[in-house]
């Protein structure tokens, strides 16, 4: 007797799990709206806040001449589409701002972006084209993330965070893009926010 009331509790318990995994919501963050731009890509291709909308996307700040937090937050991005795809998730876009971009080019970006397996190109725009000043003052207006240049060297301070940018061009999410401990990087996460807001929003 005991244990079949045991068993009822165990699959009233997994019910309620399964019930409640079913009912994830999305829920914003952050209400940032994104200022207006429109810059190149490693495609040579003109893009713009306004082409953007219509599909949420993940962005973030790098360069290619990073030596430190840019080739892991790159390599985490790649895993997180990598997970859309077994998911069937299609409607979004991915968007890196270079924060060097006297030195990156859209050639220099398509090599930078070649250098990893990149489970599908097309979604990726890495946006070039304007000064130094400009990104330091856009990431500070749009995203409230710091970029600066360090004239010490060739390395620029960057924010290492991913940010989900709404279909109207809000951005509504911020995540570590990059940690030490790879397993503090809350892909999971954002792999389930961006399924989850394309299934209530598109």
């Amino acid at each position: 007797m005991k244990s079949k009331i045991l068993g009822l509790v165990m699959l009233l318990a997994i019910t309620a799990v399964l019930s409640a995994c079913g009912n994830v919501k999305f829920k914003a963050d952050y209400n940032y709206e994104m200022q207006e731009f429109e810059h190149v890509n490693q495609r040579n291709e003109t893009v713009s806040l306004e082409s953007l909308k219509g599909k949420p996307w993940l962005g973030m700040y790098i360069f290619t001449n990073c030596n430190t937090v840019c080739t892991p937050m790159t390599f985490n991005m790649t895993q997180i589409q990598e997970k859309l795809m077994k998911k069937g998730v299609e409607d979004y876009n991915i968007v890196a701002f270079s924060v060097d971009p006297e030195v990156d080019t859209p050639e220099v970006l398509t090599d930078y972006l070649n250098r990893y397996n990149v489970p599908d190109e097309s979604k990726w725009n890495l946006l070039t084209g304007y000064s130094q000043k400009y990104i330091e003052q856009y990431a500070a207006k749009s995203t409230k993330l710091i970029v600066k240049d360090d004239p010490r060297n060739d390395q620029v301070t960057h924010a290492v965070s991913f940010f989900l940018v709404d279909k109207d061009g809000v951005l509504v999410k911020q995540y570590r893009g990059y940690d030490e401990d790879a397993s503090q990087v809350p892909i999971d996460t954002m792999v389930v926010d961006l399924e989850t807001y394309i299934e209530e929003n598109l």
